[in-house]
């Protein structure tokens, strides 16, 4: 790994063992050395710049969370150390809400949830990254919908008039990582799969996916076999029927002991005209940004993991109906 440190042994034991040295090792001071200064953070709720602001937000996280914990379910990733690397990273994270902060009211309920964060590493640092939590599955377990949630939140910072808006490309800041990722053949599969899905071709999960495939979705959602999987996809398109939808970072992965898999960052931009996984359509413009992971058998897709933020899409919607 060349321009890294040499304990790391390759490039996801660097992103699994930073991110447990930072988080649950407290060691946040080691963000001043592993993330650059002006590393540009892009969330569905907001985007910052610096890390200073990662430092702070990480420090409230850990206020709210103290016994939180990160366990790292897979690292996909492409590029090599002398020119940057892009790692995919799924976790699982466990928390119990022991503080006052942005969820409210201390309650004590121990959370599960899941997180996907792409990030650019070179030279030992980290300086782009795009970041989804499952915030819908937080909200749920604390007894909200994500529209309950989004809500409360705009309420809690100043209302309509002050709260500010969710992330969308127009406030974005081009940063060092212009990559797309690469060509191997798992990741080019799942891409196909995932733009036949929102060009309203569902049969495809009939043709491409293990019928005894499993799926985690947002809200903490499970589903197994076509039907459920069909039932996540159609909602989701039929509420943005005519958004743009655009894949903005691939990565295919063979790698020893691992089945073939694959990670997809995209988008869909556009109105909410249709009925389906956010209620009455409201004519609201909206930016849904998802991660999707894949994991391929000997027939087909066999597991796949897909998240965007429920609640920054439904704080857009509420924010524009005023």
């Amino acid at each position: 790994m060349a321009g890294f440190d040499p304990r790391w042994r390759d490039f996801p034991d660097y992103i699994l063992g930073i991110t447990k040295e930072i988080w649950e090792d407290r060691g946040l001071h080691t963000l001043h050395d592993y993330y650059s200064p002006d590393i540009i953070v892009r969330s569905p709720s907001a985007i910052s710049q610096g890390n200073k602001d990662v430092i702070s937000a990480t420090m409230a996280t850990l206020a709210e969370f103290p016994d939180r914990t990160l366990f790292g379910e897979d690292v996909i990733w492409s590029g090599s150390p002398e020119q940057g690397m892009l790692s995919s990273h799924r976790i699982t994270s466990t928390a119990t809400h022991l503080g006052n902060g942005v969820y409210g009211k201390a309650s004590g309920t121990k959370l599960r949830y899941r997180i996907i964060a792409d990030c650019h590493a070179i030279n030992n640092q980290i300086n782009d990254e795009w970041l989804i939590r499952d915030q819908g599955a937080i909200a749920k377990q604390l007894g909200l919908s994500s529209e309950e949630y989004a809500r409360q939140l705009i309420e809690r910072e100043g209302g309509i008039e002050k709260s500010p808006f969710p992330f969308t490309p127009a406030q974005d800041i081009e940063g060092p990582y212009l990559g797309i990722g690469n060509d191997n053949e798992w990741g080019c599969r799942y891409e196909d799969i995932l733009r036949r899905l929102m060009n309203a071709e569902f049969s495809t999960v009939a043709n491409d996916y293990d019928r005894a495939c499993m799926a985690e979705y947002p809200g903490g959602t499970a589903a197994l076999s076509h039907n459920e999987v069909d039932q996540f996809w159609m909602q989701l398109r039929a509420a943005f029927p005519n958004a743009k939808f655009t894949v903005h970072h691939r990565i295919g992965r063979d790698d020893p002991m691992m089945p073939p898999r694959a990670a997809i960052r995209w988008s869909l931009e556009g109105k909410h005209e249709g009925y389906g996984a956010f209620g009455k359509p409201t004519g609201a413009d909206v930016y849904v940004m998802g991660i999707s992971h894949a994991e391929f058998g000997p027939w087909g897709l066999r597991r796949e993991f897909t998240l965007y933020d429920q609640t920054a899409v439904w704080k857009q919607i509420l924010l524009q109906q005023g």
